[in-house]
């Protein structure tokens, strides 16, 4: 049985694209042989899982560094390989072959979130961008620790063309699209969920996200003003909450923040919801946007990052430039005049998106990387 050491930033029961991915993807390469371990940040959670799971809190930076690095280091000889969700995490120990998963540019997250580069500059721009030294500092440290592994995995067409830009090697690229196990979402009673939320019939657009100013929760709060019967529905957390509460304001009971719910109960306000609303300014390829087309609820996306690899225009839901409010306006309308036509298209076309083929596709992959 090979075995598998998971590093990670972010760990079921936080919420995540990488959370997603792990909770669902590793029992399933367990049955596939796989011996499992996590380490991951995060607080002690009472849930029990079938394989180990370490977290290292988060509190002062520079020891919870050496805390992390020190249970990789603890768990490297058992380990035949290594796979990291994230840059930047301490991979102490020896040398067994490593895979990075990579969903996005951390190094422009950080670059966004310390403002270190000028407002407005999005991640398409900021690959080119040679102002400031932080920002130099932080691509070139991404690059370095993307090009030192053995094997990238990325989830969309969009993120292989940026990574290959950081210099790695074609051939070390692998795309494997995000998939999700079948949700069994065919027999919904979405006017008994209504009716279970206390919404009433006027039309409900759900968004769901960490609340990250890229997110573009607030270009949807904004259009709200010529939208006069629509409400919007915001699941999540993050730094940006306050800011966007100051926003909804006026809007009153039209827009409610309900911070993090349990996924179960995402999924019911995604069934009930007329659209799921993903205006981010990027996203690699959303595990949002796939439950949601699984639910059998359309969606409308900005034409940012892997979206349009898994939206289709006209048939599962709308693509909306970004940013171009006026734009959003009218894809929002769209949606919601042609919702039922939608509804029955959502499930077109994802056969790409198939969960087996991502575990086996993935399986195959870590195999060959074993010495």
């Amino acid at each position: 049985m090979p075995n598998l050491l998971v590093a990670t930033g972010i760990f079921h029961p936080e919420p995540g694209g990488p959370s997603t991915y792990l909770r669902q993807t590793l029992p399933a390469l367990q049955e596939r042989g796989w011996g499992v371990r996590v380490v991951s940040y995060g607080e002690c959670s009472a849930t029990e899982y079938p394989y180990l799971v370490r977290r290292v809190e988060r509190k002062v930076y520079p020891l919870r560094l050496a805390k992390y690095g020190s249970e990789i280091r603890q768990h490297a000889d058992w380990a035949d390989l290594l796979y990291a969700h994230s840059i930047d995490l301490p991979l102490w120990g020896r040398g067994a072959p490593r895979v990075l998963k990579v969903v996005g540019d951390q190094a422009w997250e950080r670059c966004v979130r310390k403002r270190w580069i000028p407002p407005g500059l999005n991640i398409d721009r900021f690959q080119n961008y040679r102002g400031g030294w932080r920002a130099r500092w932080q691509q070139a440290s991404r690059s370095r620790q993307a090009m030192s592994m053995d094997a990238v995995i990325v989830p969309s067409l969009y993120l292989r063309r940026m990574v290959q830009n950081w210099g790695v090697a074609g051939a070390k690229l692998h795309l494997i699209y995000n998939a999700l196990p079948q949700l069994g979402a065919s027999n919904i009673d979405r006017a008994a969920l209504r009716a279970e939320l206390g919404w009433d019939s006027r039309p409900t657009l759900l968004s769901a996200a960490r609340l990250q100013p890229w997110k573009g929760i607030d270009h949807l709060i904004t259009v709200l003003s010529d939208l006069p019967d629509l409400h919007l529905v915001v699941v999540g957390e993050g730094p940006d909450l306050p800011r966007l509460q100051t926003m909804a304001a006026e809007f009153g009971e039209r827009v409610r923040f309900l911070g993090y719910r349990p996924q179960a109960e995402v999924r019911k306000l995604m069934a009930a919801a007329d659209g799921l609303a993903v205006y981010s300014g990027y996203e690699g390829l959303s595990h949002t946007l796939l439950e949601c087309l699984q639910m059998g609820t359309p969606v409308l996306a900005s034409d940012k990052g892997g979206n349009p690899e898994l939206v289709r225009d006209g048939s599962n839901g709308v693509l909306v430039p970004h940013v171009d409010l006026e734009a959003l306006r009218h894809g929002i309308k769209r949606l919601l005049e042609r919702r039922d036509q939608f509804a029955a298209n959502t499930l077109a076309g994802m056969e790409r998106f198939s969960f087996e083929n991502m575990v086996e596709q993935t399986d195959r992959l870590l195999r060959s990387l074993l010495r």
